[in-house]
């Protein structure tokens, strides 16, 4: 099973300006990054950039960078862009790895790409973690998702998903004893090149821009989305200051 991971990368980050090419145990963090999907069975590895400072840095340490325009609004965006001007075949399985996840497990870019190709009624294959920490369930910042019986997801959100009526309405510092599952959603992706391209088209739905998830807009227009449990946690990815020494930290261990 062949598949190509693509590393969307921007420098104009408004927590972290440059934030690809800040510097994390002596090399810069896209190069981490890079190096990572160099390590899975991906047979091809491209960075994709607007940024010329980027380029530079990338094809200094041997990536293949693809340029892309300044007006995309996501990543996704970015790669639907590469697969046109590469002319990547539609069958061809596209991971997006992104340039913040200096500590994403080469296990799980094999596994998100594996899911994919085994469930062809999907369009999109994600990761799931059990979450077991009551601060993380009503933490915001931690995207949740549900799944059906065969692991295809029902639904993400920013909140507690599934609401325990009767545990949570009377106390929120603890999780049910009944054995409820909750899961929280791992941002890594796979795509098939002609989906990337499908979904750029589509409108917007306001699920998406409420919750502030891309990936709604994918179970909006009916697409199906595998959710494996992933077989490796992946360590923090890089969002602020405080995220970049956290990182350098296990890295330099």
């Amino acid at each position: 099973m062949g598949f190509r991971v693509i590393i969307p990368a921007r420098h104009a980050s408004t927590r972290l300006p440059g934030k690809p090419l800040r510097e994390i145990a002596g090399r810069a963090m896209l190069q981490h990054v890079y190096a990572c999907a160099q390590r899975s069975a991906a047979g091809q590895v491209i960075i994709a950039t607007d940024d010329d400072r980027i380029r530079e840095a990338a094809t200094g340490f041997g990536a293949t960078v693809c340029m892309t325009s300044a007006e995309h609004r996501s990543g996704t965006e970015r790669l639907a862009e590469v697969v046109e001007t590469l002319a990547i075949p539609e069958d061809d399985v596209i991971v997006n790895l992104q340039g913040d996840e200096p500590l994403m497990p080469v296990s799980c870019l094999n596994q998100v790409a594996e899911a994919l190709a085994e469930h062809p009624g999907a369009v999109v294959s994600t990761l799931c973690a059990p979450l077991t920490d009551p601060d993380e369930l009503f933490d915001p910042h931690i995207v949740k998702v549900v799944r059906d019986q065969a692991g295809y997801a029902l639904y993400f959100s920013r909140a507690p998903i599934p609401w325990h009526r009767a545990e949570f309405d009377r106390n929120r510092t603890r999780l049910p004893a009944d054995g409820t599952v909750f899961l929280r959603h791992i941002g890594l992706y796979a795509y098939r090149a002609g989906y990337l391209k499908e979904y750029t088209r589509m409108e917007h739905c306001d699920l998406e821009q409420a919750e502030s998830l891309e990936q709604l807009r994918v179970l909006w227009h009916g697409g199906r989305i595998i959710v494996p449990e992933a077989t490796e946690i992946p360590g923090p990815g890089v969002d602020t200051e405080a995220d970049l020494e956290k990182v350098a930290a296990l890295l330099t261990d």
